[in-house]
Order: structure tokens, then sequence, then C-alpha cells
């Protein structure tokens, strides 16, 4: 019969019991950091976010659009883990005490959409280049990696820092967006400057597209046989079955 997932096994991933968690980069509020200590390759960051509660441990987080840990809790402020592959691909490594960062919990189902479907993974860090008032708002403008700029699309959407955008224009050199009065004052986003580094997660959907294409144009067209098997080895179990 078919695969249904329980309300436990759900609540099991949104406590971060699977890799593949979901956000929406819909910003719940920021965060503080309080201290980012190197230890040896990887970093302990130490973040003060009192509208969070006691989060527990082993939850999941999305700081400033990286899924973290929780490996440490308390009232009011959580400290997670920063493996050095995280280090070398996010901003994360450049956070010092008292920097601010967007932070988000996990979708959980039933939940509403008011974003996208953001996975906490970052692709790479691009910068800002450029920031101009645009009626109550203002436009920035961001320059990525070039690995990046196929995934990157007209009226598509786009994380930056955690933040769920829409991309009002593209370039060679990268992307522009208008960010909405809202958008700055509940995000970081509104303390942009030229030079800043910023997270990026394309939209996951386009990765799978373009992704498809190029394999496509290499000559590799072998079709995905979806077995029982198959979803098993890529973390999806099998809760209850329909009678």
């Amino acid at each position: 019969g078919p695969i249904f997932w329980s309300k436990d096994a759900w609540d099991f991933r949104a406590r971060g019991g699977m890799s593949d968690l979901m956000f929406t980069g819909l910003v719940e509020g920021i965060g503080q950091v309080r201290a980012c200590r190197r230890e040896g390759d990887e970093a302990r960051l130490l973040v003060e976010a009192r509208f969070l509660g006691t989060i527990e441990r082993g939850s999941s987080v999305a700081v400033s659009g990286v899924c973290l840990t929780v490996a440490k809790r308390e009232s009011g402020r959580f400290e997670a883990v920063v493996s050095p592959e995280t280090l070398s691909c996010t901003t994360l490594g450049l956070l010092s005490p008292g920097d601010r960062v967007n932070l988000e919990r996990p979708l959980r189902l039933g939940d509403r959409l008011g974003g996208h479907l953001v996975q906490g993974h970052v692709d790479g860090v691009g910068m800002v280049e450029a920031v101009a008032p645009e009626g109550s708002g203002c436009r920035s403008r961001i320059g990525i990696p070039p690995g990046l700029r196929d995934f990157v699309v007209m009226k598509g959407s786009i994380a930056v820092d955690g933040v769920s955008l829409t991309v009002a224009e593209r370039h060679d050199g990268g992307f522009e967006v208008a960010l909405v009065p809202e958008t700055l004052a509940v995000t970081t986003l509104g303390s942009w400057a030229p030079g800043t580094p910023v997270n990026l997660e394309v939209d996951m959907i386009g990765r799978f597209v373009v992704e498809y294409l190029r394999t496509r144009q290499d000559g590799d067209t072998q079709a995905v046989l979806v077995t029982r098997q198959h979803l098993a080895r890529h973390g999806f179990g099998e809760e209850s079955k329909t009678p």
C-alpha cells in the first residue's frame, strides 16, 4: 500500500532526527552571537535568542540560512557546533560576539508555507554590491559565484542569509532583489552595505531541473526506478499503511 508518515515520525523529523528538514525562509526573529570559539577545525557558536524560549538539545535551527543542530541549550540561548565543511562554504566563520543572525526553526506538518522550501544547505557565499532606496524599501544587487549563476532565474526564489527573496533582476554577475520595509525591520538585511558577505541557497526545484538538464546533455538518460528500497536509502520510512 501507499507509504505514509505518522505524526510521531514527522515530529521526530522536526526535532532534528533526520537531516532532510525544511525551512520556509521566513525569519522568526534575530539572535545575537555571544561567542564563536574556534576548536581545531570546527567552531562552537553561542547564540542568544530569548524569543525561542528553551529549545531542546538535538533540535535544528537555521542560523542566517545554515541548518545547525543544538548541542547545548539553556533558557534564551543555545550552542551549536559548526563543522569544518560549514565553515568553509558559509559566512558563519566570520561571526563575532555582538553580530546579529537570522533565526528560523524547521517547518512542521500543517504549517503555512509563506516563503519557499529551503533546506538550510548553503550553496555558496555572495557579496552585496550595492544598496539603493526604492520606494519605502530598498533594492540590493548581489554578486554570486559563477557556479551558481545557472540556478538564478527571473522571478524565481532564492534564500539570502536565510531569507526567502524573489529575484527582481538577473545579470551576468549576479542578481537584484527588492526589500520591503517589513523585511528590513525583522531581519538582518536592513544592515546590508556594499561588501557584506551573504549565504546563498538556490531554489531546490530549480537545482533539480538544472542538474537533470546537465545530465541529459552529458548523455546519461538512465531512469531511476522508485521502489521501497530506493526510498529507504534516501531516508524515507514506512510508518503506516492504508488498510
